[in-house]
């Protein structure tokens, strides 16, 4: 026969346990369904993001609405994630002359670039962006792997989030968008 003790040492030890099992799922459903974190390779976002950075992501964001221009993205490839950001939308005409960005004929401000970066861009286009793709370029125009060169266009269901905030190092803690 158990003491009213123990019963009580048992049912505050099944509490612990439901309580525990409980966290452990809405952690495993946030981080699933909701936010994720991705590490920052490289210095192709430069300045605005630098490598070795981690960024919390939203990953519902997309399922409500689409990619806009000048979100940060993740983008999901076979064997590695990219951080870009987008610049051209599906349907849209992008050309690319020396430091000026031009959608659909009219000059893009990049306010989110140094002068230095608009500079170093180059030349490209134009080219159409077909439906449901969207061209993506690194803020470090110079040395960015995006649709210019590797990437090509990026297709709505490789994007798996937007970019919210950087969390490490802790000293950096900022919005990104």
């Amino acid at each position: 026969m158990y003491s009213v003790t123990e019963t009580k040492k048992k049912n505050e030890w099944f509490e612990w346990a439901k309580a525990i099992i409980i966290a452990v799922l809405i952690a495993f459903f946030i981080r699933s369904f909701i936010f994720a974190t991705s590490i920052v390779e490289g210095e192709s976002m430069n300045p605005t993001l630098e490598s070795g950075e981690r960024v919390i992501f939203n990953k519902a964001i997309y399922l409500i609405n689409e990619p806009s221009r000048g979100d940060i993205v993740i983008i999901q490839r076979p064997f590695k994630n990219y951080v870009k950001r987008v610049i051209a939308l599906p349907g849209e005409t992008i050309e690319i002359n020396g430091s000026n960005l031009f959608i659909n004929g009219d000059k893009y401000e990049q306010s989110f670039l140094g002068e230095d970066a608009q500079r170093r861009t180059g030349n490209f286009g134009p080219i159409h962006i077909p439906e449901n793709s969207y061209f993506v370029m690194g803020d470090n125009r110079a040395i960015s792997k995006d649709s210019r060169n590797g990437l090509g266009f990026i297709d709505e269901d490789d994007i798996i989030g937007r970019s919210e905030f950087i969390i490490f190092p802790f000293n950096e803690w900022s919005r990104t968008r």
